[in-house]
């Protein structure tokens, strides 16, 4: 088994032991610690920070969104096509559909209300458990750095790319988070299972092929 692969494994392990903990878990009261922490005391519809830390983070949380993602995911698997790379568009178009089904899936199985301790920031409709922006920006952004990286010959290349695929996943579960929108918990799930749904498909295709 060769170092992606590996790595491949080793995040399908540690994504789903990280979400089998998570569900076990009983951290609401952490969970409702750290959203009070980004609220101005005494006052939960205002948020720490300068006026234009809010803006800018409403920005941020778009680009994990399902247009934004949708967007980017069509450019790769054009250019893919294009360049006649088959197993790479294959696993952008399991990735991203597929860990789609299964957010929505484990959404409305788990039902878990979104946070009214304080004031959401952004317009949200689903329900809270596990993060669909964490998630799908965890297997959007991984797999596009992985396939990226996968090209790139000399190691501070892959590593710049992948440090650049997992800093924009972390930003953006961040920000829902600050937003008012989502509990920690629901975006350390996110994480969790976006990571271990990516590095899943890695090894299916890598296995066919």
């Amino acid at each position: 088994m060769n170092s992606a692969n590996r790595a491949a494994l080793a995040a399908c392990i540690l994504g789903l032991l990280g979400f089998a903990l998570l569900v076990a878990g009983r951290g609401h009261r952490l969970d409702e610690a750290v959203l009070m922490a980004l609220r101005q005391p005494g006052d939960p519809k205002q948020p720490i920070g300068p006026a234009w830390l809010a803006l800018t983070l409403r920005d941020v949380t778009a680009l994990g969104g399902i247009p934004v993602l949708a967007l980017l995911t069509a450019i790769a698997l054009g250019f893919l096509l294009v360049a006649r790379q088959g197993r790479a568009a294959a696993l952008l178009l399991l990735a991203l559909p597929g860990g789609l089904v299964l957010n929505t899936l484990l959404k409305r199985g788990f039902d878990r209300p979104r946070p009214d301790l304080v004031a959401h920031l952004v317009q949200v409709e689903s329900s809270s458990f596990p993060s669909g922006h964490a998630m799908l920006s965890a297997i959007g952004y991984l797999t596009l750095g992985a396939l990226l990286a996968g090209a790139a010959a000399p190691r501070r290349q892959r590593g710049y790319i992948l440090g650049v695929a997992v800093a924009l996943t972390l930003l953006i579960g961040a920000s829902r988070v600050y937003l008012g929108v989502h509990w920690p918990s629901d975006v350390l799930a996110g994480w969790c299972l976006g990571t271990a749904w990516a590095g899943s498909c890695w090894l299916a295709l890598r296995r066919r092929g």
